[in-house]
């Protein structure tokens, strides 16, 4: 008799965001690296099939005299997410949203941030909420970018928004997941996808934010910013279905004292 074994790996687990699959849970941003070649080369590496595009402040075809982003990353290969990056206000972001949209040819999938400061980058929560509003109302589906606060991300999964991202650090600080309990509660509340957005440093910061539950990662400054961008970018990879399974596998519980791996209870002698 033969026994057939079901592995982790064998059952389907795609992400879906706003009723599209994807296979990877990794996303990443196309900004802070060398040049063309090295973004390519790291997005590849990392096996994302959704990018984020920081609508003012990168060429997808504003400028036919500078390089054009689309060239190394066509949008036939990429879900392009448009971002708003850099935006202090509602009427900033929802500005930038429309320009995307028309850029893009009626894209409506979009990343929605509105920063506080400059210094934290923290999010401006009531701005966010204002341009989240008028973006719903203009049809786009919104991934918000917010805090680790568990009340304010159900709020944005009540308003319509298609997955909720909340920082587990400022923006670029690479201190890993501050954190994990409001990540968790925000999580176990959640009907959207939750990707973790900001503060990502190293694998085992992806790892942990889906070990915790989280449906993602976006990152970019931890790829982008890493001595070696494309082995980071593997790495990263790595480090999310890690994760991932080990999520799907279930830990075992904490405990305060040993328990033996080859307990003596049953044995021969």
């Amino acid at each position: 008799m033969s026994t057939v074994l079901q592995t982790v790996d064998s059952q389907p687990d795609p992400l879906i965001i706003a009723g599209v699959e994807y296979h990877s849970r990794l996303l990443v941003g196309t900004g802070k690296y060398r040049d063309m070649a090295e973004t390519k080369a790291a997005t590849e590496a990392s096996g994302a099939e959704i990018v984020t595009i920081a609508i003012r402040r990168s060429n997808i075809g504003q400028d036919p005299n500078e390089p054009n982003l689309l060239d190394v990353l066509p949008p036939e290969k990429y879900t392009l997410l448009p971002n708003t990056a850099g935006c202090y206000s509602a009427e900033d972001a929802v500005r930038t949203c429309r320009l995307a949209r028309e850029l893009l040819d009626g894209h409506d999938l979009v990343k929605l941030e509105v920063l506080g400061d400059e210094k934290t980058l923290f999010p401006d929560i009531i701005q966010t909420i204002e341009a989240t509003e008028i973006l719903v109302k203009d049809g786009f589906k919104i991934m918000v970018y917010t805090n680790d606060d568990p009340i304010i991300a159900k709020r944005f999964e009540e308003m319509g928004c298609v997955a909720v991202m909340p920082l587990a650090a400022p923006i670029g600080s690479g201190l890993g997941i501050r954190n994990p309990h409001n990540i968790m509660t925000i999580v176990e509340n959640a009907t959207v996808p939750i990707l973790v957005d900001a503060g990502v440093g190293t694998a085992s910061d992806a790892a942990l934010a889906m070990e915790l539950g989280c449906d993602g990662v976006l990152m970019n400054t931890a790829i982008a910013g890493a001595k070696d961008p494309v082995l980071m970018a593997s790495a990263m990879k790595k480090g999310i279905e890690a994760g991932r399974e080990a999520f799907r596998a279930g830990r075992i519980p904490r405990k305060r004292f040993a328990s033996a791996s080859s307990p003596i209870d049953g044995t021969f002698f």
